[in-house]
């Protein structure tokens, strides 16, 4: 099971900074050549030479994360899973919810899908990844855990669908 080293440019909502005035326009060299078949140019290299063109200062910049737009795009991917629209995911029931049949089954599916009763309480990250509710007077759980696409170890990038697989679990509160 390898590790793999992340950096801050390679997340999702990550973006450079200039050091020297704080502005967002950092430019980076880069080679073109012209394309025939597309009529356009295409990027053949990117450099490591950065600039800001606000300023004129060269150097490397700083990066910042947007956090709300991160959680807000985590959000966005949890509900599409508990929806059943999700790629790189896995939907897992314990053996108790099993137990209690084929119509039980579909309520919990039904009741995690539906579910919007998020708040401090059960939600304090607003990432929609956990909840509660109640069928037949028996209250059930569902969480969502962020793995690597190898399943091996926590995704690095809860953000990125495309590093992220995601498990969502449906249990009974008595098994957790």
């Amino acid at each position: 099971m390898g590790t793999k080293k992340s950096h801050i440019w390679d997340m999702v909502g990550a973006y450079p900074i200039c050091p020297g005035c704080g502005s967002k326009q950092v430019v980076r060299d880069a080679w073109a050549a012209w394309s025939m078949a597309s009529q356009d140019w295409q990027l053949q290299a990117i450099f490591d030479h950065f600039s800001c063109d606000n300023c004129g200062d060269e150097g490397v910049p700083d990066w910042r994360v947007d956090e709300a737009y991160r959680q807000q795009r985590i959000r966005r991917l949890n509900d599409l899973l508990r929806r059943g629209q999700a790629e790189h995911a896995t939907i897992v029931m314990t053996a108790g919810v099993k137990a209690e049949g084929d119509k039980f089954v579909r309520q919990a599916l039904e009741g995690t899908m539906t579910f919007d009763a998020f708040g401090e309480d059960n939600d304090p990250r607003g990432e929609h990844d956990f909840g509660a509710f109640e069928i037949d007077g028996q209250k059930l759980f569902f969480k969502i855990d962020y793995l690597d696409l190898k399943m091996e170890r926590h995704s690095d990038d809860a953000a990125n669908p495309a590093r992220t697989h995601r498990v969502l679990t449906i249990m009974l509160a008595s098994e957790y």
